[in-house]
């Protein structure tokens, strides 16, 4: 009964699309030619060179490619990774100098350095000096890799302020009742045109 429903369904459909005039074609079609002439005047156009611009600006001056972009609020974020790793930098390069140069006046022989009430022996001054190297070198490279991300975003983000997102793209529920047994469907809808 339900293929025999189906069959009947599909022939008057068919018969329907036979029935349409030249006229309605035509006119069909020369809506579909205005159409796309109005979405293509709205486009864009697209400057190929405007992410490596972005970049560019980027590795002149940290925080420029994001301005370029016009993405302000990032500025900020860009400065302080930048900022945090130059201060944890010069922070542990300057410890790093005091343990060294207590290091080295105590092989010299003297004994009026400033660590000399808290650290009795040399080799607990060696340790400090590689704590203190090690997280400045450790600094150093996340400064650089802040750097270079500053900059990876700012051309990214050029990127993706040419993609197009109109609303043309959709997706949206809907409740469909089914015509045989009345029964309510539920589903996802993506909506596409070109």
């Amino acid at each position: 009964m339900l293929c025999f429903f189906c069959i009947i369904v599909q022939f008057s459909w068919a018969q329907n699309e036979t029935e349409q005039t030249t006229e309605e074609k035509e006119k069909k079609e020369t809506v579909l030619k205005i159409k796309d002439t109005v979405n293509t005047a709205e486009k864009k156009a697209i400057d190929p060179l405007s992410p490596s611009k972005a970049a560019f600006y980027s590795a002149i001056l940290p925080g420029l490619g994001q301005a370029y972009n016009k993405k302000y609020w990032k500025i900020p974020i860009v400065y302080a990774a930048l900022g945090t790793g130059i201060y944890f930098y010069v922070d542990n390069n300057n410890k790093y100098n005091r343990y060294r140069r207590a290091y080295k006046r105590r092989l010299a022989g003297f004994t009026d350095d400033e660590f000399q009430g808290i650290v009795a022996d040399n080799d607990a001054l060696i340790d400090a000096q590689e704590f203190y190297q090690r997280n400045r070198d450790l600094s150093l490279l996340l400064t650089v890799v802040a750097y270079v991300l500053n900059i990876v975003d700012a051309n990214v983000d050029a990127h993706l302020l040419q993609f197009n997102v109109s609303d043309d793209l959709s997706l949206r529920p809907h409740i469909d009742q089914n015509a045989v047994d009345f029964t309510r469907n539920l589903g996802v809808t993506l909506n596409f045109k070109f």
